[in-house]
């Protein structure tokens, strides 16, 4: 019996060495390194948008910094609506939600929040024409806002106050599409933020802004509640570091600076010369621009001479780019009236400018130097460079520099300099508005690209049903 135990137990120890020694065989599986950071968002200005320059927005190159800093590609998706970027970051789709969203309780209570980029009023908009509405009382309609934004909790809180407040959502709409209802009569009011509602009404003149419903709201990342503290930690060890070396004022700035001055008519104006008067330069600032956006020289010329070819100040400036005699010269143009000459002189000039200009300044930055050089001259625009660098300013970002070019009005300043006098703050707003031109200009080609996509599918779909009803006609009955 003992004998039989001692093979038995023998038996057993050698069956659980086998299985032992063939679990060691196994090979473990491989965890692949992750390569990309996954980021939700939504479309807007200055969120994600495409333009002919590539991607852009606020969000999306906050982003791209962001998955530099933690070694990764960025792969950035645009979702249909908040709702659907809530279940994704749920479901671990995305590692984060970059959308221009605000810091609201119902937020924190879902996610983690990440440090705050910028900051925005919301304000009721409704169209020019209605009466201002000093409250909300005033309302003589709904209010319509998007589903899951930060407007529902803002209206939720006012109807505490104004029982008789009615809102609808929308869940299959965005602020700029809301703000093109207003625009077209249909709907009457609607929230926005601040920036949203600046950056529209550059396309959309008709658009007032009422009374501001809440101020200095922080707009922040998301980030998932759980199994989120190594990635919230090198996103504010990120954030600090953009914001010391000056990220987040100079994006600050790109996005939102140049928007905040409008001017009602001139933007009409623009808006009637974009049908009327470009078609016949278009071709022109295309062939001419080289290395430029055909768009900022267009808008340079609008800035410029309004696209008149018979335009001429008393200081002598002629044309539809409002050259000097002396440098329609150096660029080879004998004629400043004859449209086609006075483009192709301009856009030299300014693409001479953009070669001189020092390599420390950055290229997205690089032709609003430009513009100002082109404006005032390029010695005073090294002038005031110098004068930046003196303050302890970065002499190679236009928000720095924009600060500084006034200050050549002031004797005590342009004393120091060797152009001296000049009107500094002049050229700052001509900067400033050609930006305004050129985004609205981006902002019409990509309505138009939209428009030919739809007419596209259209056609794809009308040719496709009438083939359907042709098989279906030519089958057996």
């Amino acid at each position: 019996m003992k004998k039989m135990l001692f093979i038995l137990s023998c038996l057993i120890l050698l069956t659980a060495c086998q299985q032992a020694a063939v679990e060691a065989t196994k090979v473990s599986p491989i965890v692949k390194p992750k390569t990309e950071l996954n980021v939700g968002t939504l479309y807007g200005a200055q969120i994600y948008v495409t333009t002919g320059q590539g991607l852009a927005g606020f969000d999306y190159e906050m982003a791209d910094r962001f998955a530099q800093h933690l070694g990764l590609d960025l792969n950035m998706r645009a979702y249909a609506n908040i709702n659907e970027l809530y279940q994704a970051l749920k479901q671990g789709e995305i590692d984060l939600i970059a959308a221009g969203l605000a810091d609201t309780n119902n937020r924190r209570e879902q996610f983690r929040l990440g440090p705050p980029l910028y900051y925005v009023n919301q304000v009721l908009v409704y169209k020019q024409g209605a009466k201002y509405p000093t409250d909300i009382s005033q309302l003589d309609d709904n209010v319509t806002v998007i589903a899951d934004s930060s407007f529902i909790e803002t209206l939720a809180n006012l109807q505490k106050m104004y029982p008789e407040l009615v809102w609808d959502q929308q869940s299959d709409k965005d602020s700029e599409e809301l703000l093109a209802m207003i625009a077209r009569d249909e709907i009457s009011y609607t929230l926005a933020d601040s920036t949203t509602f600046e950056i529209n009404r550059r396309y959309m003149p008709e658009l007032r802004a009422g009374p501001v419903l809440r101020e200095d709201q922080a707009i922040v990342w998301l980030l998932p509640a759980n199994n989120s503290d190594r990635l919230m930690s090198e996103l504010l060890s990120f954030w600090h570091e953009q914001k010391r070396i000056g990220t987040l004022a100079h994006l600050n700035e790109k996005y939102f600076a140049h928007v905040k001055r409008f001017d009602y008519v001139d933007t009409r104006a623009f808006l009637r010369a974009i049908d009327s008067k470009l078609p016949k330069y278009r071709d022109q600032f295309q062939q001419y621009a080289g290395d430029l956006d055909w768009r900022k020289l267009a808008a340079t010329a609008y800035q410029e001479s309004h696209w008149n070819p018979n335009a001429r100040s008393p200081t002598g400036v002629r044309g539809l780019m409002m050259l000097t005699l002396p440098t329609a010269k150096q660029m080879g143009i004998s004629n400043r009236l004859d449209p086609v000459q006075s483009i192709r002189g301009g856009a030299k000039y300014l693409n001479d400018i953009l070669t001189r200009l020092p390599e420390s300044i950055p290229e997205n930055q690089r032709m609003w130097f430009a513009l100002a050089s082109y404006n005032i001259g390029y010695g005073h625009v090294e002038d005031a460079r110098k004068l930046a660098q003196s303050m302890g300013l970065d002499p190679s970002a236009w928000r720095d520099l924009k600060q500084v070019l006034p200050l050549l009005q002031k004797r005590k300043y342009y004393k120091q300099t060797r152009y001296g006098y000049a009107r500094g703050s002049e050229a700052v707003h001509y900067v400033d508005n050609i930006r305004r031109y050129y985004d609205t200009l981006v902002w019409i080609d990509n309505q138009n690209q939209e428009l030919q996509h739809d007419l596209m599918d259209d056609t794809q779909q009308t040719a496709e049903k009438k083939e359907d009803d042709q098989l279906v006609g030519a089958a057996p009955q």
